[in-house]
């Protein structure tokens, strides 16, 4: 089945996911990029990505001031811009509330918003991670209702989960094979012909869009549950005085063995999905087991790691109570921006119930948002004073130019949370 020469597609969310797919189809298409965020729109029309997703001139290559031009993107906060699309692409964040329960609310709303400009024959893709089911049974009612349209009728649906690895430049959006999936056979073909036609790497046209939707979040819950197995192994070799990274470097010297690594595991991805996946299993009456067990393991990692460093502070004769820390990384992963769901505030906030005084530097956080989000002051230059102890809890590139003895007093404590200073650090989880 062939695409039609009319294929116009609208972006639903510029953020991490939106904004590296919306690039890449605008190379070849029509593509207007929506987002509610003015700021951010206002950015990326100035030809700036504050996410780092996507390099200022990449970005500005395909730019267009119209968004009736033939190939390139128009980024916009107005419906307008959008109601002559065929094609809608969600790719709007879906989190947990404090209760770790699944909140649908990003999707609800930008569900409404398409829905106020759907069309007859129009297709609307998801993209964010869900549980299976949310697609058919939780968007489209709220797509009918806002359109009068009728699905699988008027318009269609289909479901193509997002796989980006944020501050990965290696495995770009092109590179990373797309699962694709439609609200009917023929849909299907047509969202998949839509992704091969720019994704380098191919696709994968699944049969259902609940399989698709199932297939996504099964491979983050995959990935925790073997994080949680190897942060819970050095809680077992540090209790043995046994070095945990040297177990896992012999241990992967077998052909088969996974090299996963112990951490603090945050982001809008691992930390989440599981709970959706567990949610939707207990509306079917069954209680996941080990999932929970994984989630569970990964959240208790920041006190356990608060606790460690106590501890070498304690043997090496520094008095916790008023002692100055510098925490080196804010955001959830190393060489990227984002600080959604970091589990360094986990850790922050059990240093300073133990009377710890802990400055946060991160070059890449954006300070404001740390602020709005975890009530946290940040820094974005290093600190000249020197600290009793030294925190690496994001492995960003920069971090390894650092001259620690420059910051260190008589009897400071480097404690390395990701494993990348070797002989620099007193001890690494």
């Amino acid at each position: 089945m062939k695409l039609k020469d009319n294929v116009k597609i609208a972006v639903i969310g510029l953020g991490y996911v939106g904004l590296p797919l919306a690039r890449l189809f605008a190379t070849k298409y029509s593509v207007v990029g929506f987002d509610i965020n003015e700021s951010r729109v206002n950015s990326l029309k100035s030809g700036t990505d504050t996410t780092l997703e996507v390099e200022d001139d990449v970005l500005q290559d395909v730019l267009v001031e119209n968004p009736s031009e033939k190939n390139g993107l128009f980024c916009t906060t107005s419906l307008v811009d959008i109601e002559n699309c065929n094609y809608y692409i969600v790719t709007v964040p879906t989190p947990v509330d404090r209760n770790n329960r699944p909140d649908l609310t990003p999707l609800y709303k930008s569900s409404e918003t398409v829905g106020k400009v759907l069309k007859k024959g129009d297709i609307v893709v998801y993209e964010s991670t869900v549980y299976p089911g949310v697609t058919e049974e939780q968007c489209v009612p709220v797509l009918e209702r806002v359109s009068g349209l009728k699905f699988n009728e008027d318009f269609f649906a289909g479901y193509s989960p997002e796989r980006i690895n944020p501050g990965d430049k290696e495995h770009t959006v092109e590179k990373i094979l797309k699962v694709t999936s439609g609200s009917t056979p023929e849909i299907g073909i047509k969202v998949d012909e839509l992704y091969k036609s720019v994704i380098t790497a191919g696709t994968h046209l699944a049969p259902t869009i609940k399989v698709a939707e199932a297939a996504k979040v099964i491979e983050n819950s995959q990935r925790d549950i073997n994080i949680a197995f190897v942060n819970e192994l050095a809680k077992i070799f540090n209790l043995m005085n046994i070095d945990t990274q040297e177990v896992l470097t012999a241990a992967a010297t077998k052909w088969n063995f996974l090299p996963f690594k112990p951490g603090l595991v945050g982001g809008h991805c691992i930390g989440v999905d599981p709970y959706y996946l567990a949610q939707r299993a207990q509306e079917f009456g069954y209680h996941p087991e080990i999932i929970l067990a994984g989630r569970r393991l990964n959240d208790s990692m920041g006190e356990y790691v608060a606790s460690q460093i106590v501890k070498l502070m304690i043997k090496k004769g520094i008095s916790v109570n008023g002692a100055n820390l510098l925490m080196l990384g804010i955001t959830f992963k190393e060489n990227c921006p984002d600080v959604r769901n970091t589990k360094i505030v986990d850790v922050i906030k059990a240093l300073k119930d133990y009377g710890i005084a802990v400055t946060i530097f991160d070059p890449l956080a954006n300070i404001d948002e740390v602020k709005r989000e975890y009530k946290l002051e940040t820094v974005n230059t290093l600190p000249t004073e020197k600290f009793d102890a030294l925190v690496l809890g994001v492995a960003h590139s920069e971090f390894l130019d650092i001259n620690f003895s420059n910051l260190q007093k008589d009897k400071s404590l480097i404690y390395d949370v990701k494993g990348i200073l070797g002989t620099l650090a007193d001890n690494r989880l």
